[in-house]
């Protein structure tokens, strides 16, 4: 496996940081990979800018900080603008077609996916975009399978929300998938 360098950005409220926990978790306790997930977010609780960097490999991991990602998701215009650039060649972009106005770059992927949209069309609720993109993200770079994201939200996520949850990975994987080369 060759090693994969995520950033999930957008704004506090929005579920980046927990939506890199649930996937580092996956990889480490379903995946028998090494993960490691580092956080940062602005001083408001509420609002305020929140990156999470992730990398999976199965080698170990001396640098927990990612300077240049495979996969960026940017779920605002200020995370796009900020993070956009460091992407490394090849890699790929994921945003929020609501939330996002892309710009050319000639060296990544761009996909925009209807995330918002769609979780508010299908299940009435936002607190759940996050799992969805989420799904968009596995289905996208196949680095860990649905049942090991599927265990952790179990583990975590009270059951009286599991289906909605599950509902919301399932949309993102289809949106995914339909994306994949």
């Amino acid at each position: 496996m060759s090693r994969m360098r995520f950033v999930f950005s957008g704004s506090g409220g929005q579920g980046v940081i927990t939506a890199a926990i649930i996937l580092s978790e996956a990889a480490v306790l379903y995946e028998n990979l090494i993960a490691v997930q580092a956080q940062a977010y602005g001083p408001e609780a509420r609002g305020g800018a929140t990156r999470s960097d992730v990398i999976i490999d199965d080698q170990e991991i001396l640098f927990p900080k990612v300077t240049q990602p495979n996969f960026l998701v940017c779920l605002t215009q200020e995370a796009y603008h900020k993070f956009s650039p460091i992407v490394r060649p090849g890699g790929t972009i994921l945003s929020d077609t609501r939330f996002v106005t892309i710009h050319k770059k000639s060296d990544a992927r761009q996909i925009q996916l209807p995330l918002y949209e769609t979780i508010m069309n299908e299940i009435k609720k936002p607190i759940v975009l996050n799992i969805c993109m989420l799904g968009a993200v596995v289905a996208l770079t196949q680095i860990v399978q649905q049942d090991s994201i599927l265990n952790v939200l179990e583990r975590r996520i009270p059951h009286e929300f599991i289906e909605m949850n599950k509902k919301a990975l399932d949309l993102g994987i289809a949106m995914g998938e339909s994306q994949r080369m």
